[in-house]
């Protein structure tokens, strides 16, 4: 980075305000991920990058911050973390402008830098010592940006360049004009694909929290449920570091009754949306629209179930297209029975199934493992907290109550 001389005065004072920084770092992240939405609204619409986007700025942070936080006095080598290499790769494989890469670094560069200011100077009063300690942290904070930049681009472009040479281009390119809804020949494309379109399609969107330890794990569990359901094997599309787009084709209707037990063989950290079975090119488009969906609406609760079927989420997908205005309707159906605490959780699943039961007190304890007593009495204390009886809003309570068990915290008020 730089080679001047740096007083340990100032190498204390910027570790100091990177320790500030770092306690603050999951709202410095999501202020960085709101940026760069802006910039490239894209983003927003696919979870999966969306999810690569924010693990690359959580990483470049941290990787910053901890550096300054070490105190060295002069700048350690730049590491370029593998986060940030792999949002470019899938930046590359999307066919997205890789312009978007650098002006989201400066996005993100900027909102770091100003909050940079505001915790320099609560530390420092005005005066020569603040302006020495901005001109150093920002010399170093902007080098290690242009080095990243540099070296991400470069991956872009060495991955932008694979893919256009191969049968990967081929393939990706065809299945995207299919899903942009492209006139193209059905004979064709399953040649291009070696995959038949004509044929009845089950999509599914596998992804990962954990991209770095599930090296070929997306591939292996689309193979595994796919002889599950009695599947050819899958026509698979890799769309980042840590989603993958795959097709289940068969000439029937597939096993899908036997995929949750194949789960169990999968790695513990990937999950999957399960598109509708439809038939032919549309119907290859549809139930990947539909799967997708559904990642998108499950992809920021990380404890929720680890295969969704869009046949059981239809209803919830559709009442969360707008997040917000879902959790507005969450809260204004259950009032306090939508606060995010355990009680209120144990509540809502007491009610959920009392009434999924026909309000039949013996079978919701069955089902739930508990006394008739204790469900009656839980279904009172929700009802106390409703502020009506269950049945007089029946369609509008399930819908609440299946919006807060499906998707969580996003619809869910604090404790």
């Amino acid at each position: 980075m730089d080679g001047d001389t740096v007083s340990p005065e100032i190498v204390d004072l910027m570790g100091e305000v990177a320790e500030r920084m770092l306690v603050d770092v999951d709202e410095l992240v999501g202020a960085m991920d709101a940026a760069e939405l802006e910039l490239a609204p894209a983003f927003g619409t696919d979870a999966g990058l969306l999810a690569d986007v924010s693990a690359s700025n959580r990483a470049n942070a941290v990787r910053l911050l901890t550096t300054l936080v070490r105190r060295d006095e002069s700048p350690a080598p730049i590491d370029v973390p593998p986060e940030a290499l792999d949002v470019a790769r899938s930046v590359a494989r999307r066919g997205i402008d890789l312009d978007v890469i650098f002006q989201s670094y400066r996005r993100g560069q900027n909102v770091a830098w100003r909050r940079y200011l505001v915790h320099a100077a609560a530390v420092v009063p005005s005066g020569p010592l603040l302006v020495e300690l901005l001109d150093v942290s920002s010399r170093r904070m902007f080098a290690y940006v242009d080095h990243v930049i540099v070296q991400v681009i470069a991956a872009a472009q060495q991955e932008r360049e694979a893919v256009i040479g191969g049968a990967l281009a081929r393939r990706a390119e065809t299945v995207r004009l299919i899903l942009d809804g492209a006139p193209i020949d059905p004979r064709r494309a399953s040649e291009r694909l070696g995959y038949e379109l004509e044929r009845r399609h089950t999509a599914l969107v596998l992804w990962a929290h954990a991209p770095g330890e599930v090296q070929g794990a997306l591939e292996s569990a689309a193979a595994t449920l796919a002889r599950a359901a009695g599947a050819r094997p899958p026509l698979v599309l890799s769309v980042g570091a840590s989603t993958l787009w795959a097709w289940l084709g068969t000439d029937g209707e597939p096993a899908l009754d036997a995929v949750p037990d194949a789960m169990e063989r999968t790695q513990p950290n990937v999950r999957v949306a399960v598109g509708p079975t439809l038939v032919g090119t549309s119907g290859f488009r549809r139930s990947h629209d539909a799967a997708v969906a559904v990642q998108n609406l499950l992809a920021g609760y990380s404890s929720g179930a680890r295969l969704s079927l869009y046949r059981d989420l239809e209803v919830t997908a559709l009442a969360a297209t707008d997040v917000g205005r879902a959790a507005e309707f969450v809260a204004a159906t259950l009032g306090p029975l939508a606060a995010a605490t355990p009680t209120a959780a144990r509540l809502r699943e007491t009610l959920q199934v009392y009434l999924d039961e026909a309000e039949n007190a013996p079978r919701a304890a069955a089902r739930l493992h508990a006394h008739r007593n204790t469900v009656l009495q839980r279904v009172a204390r929700a009802t106390e907290l409703l502020g009506h009886r269950p049945g007089d809003r029946r369609l509008a309570v399930e819908l609440a109550l299946e919006l807060a068990h499906q998707i969580g915290p996003r619809v869910l008020a604090g404790p």
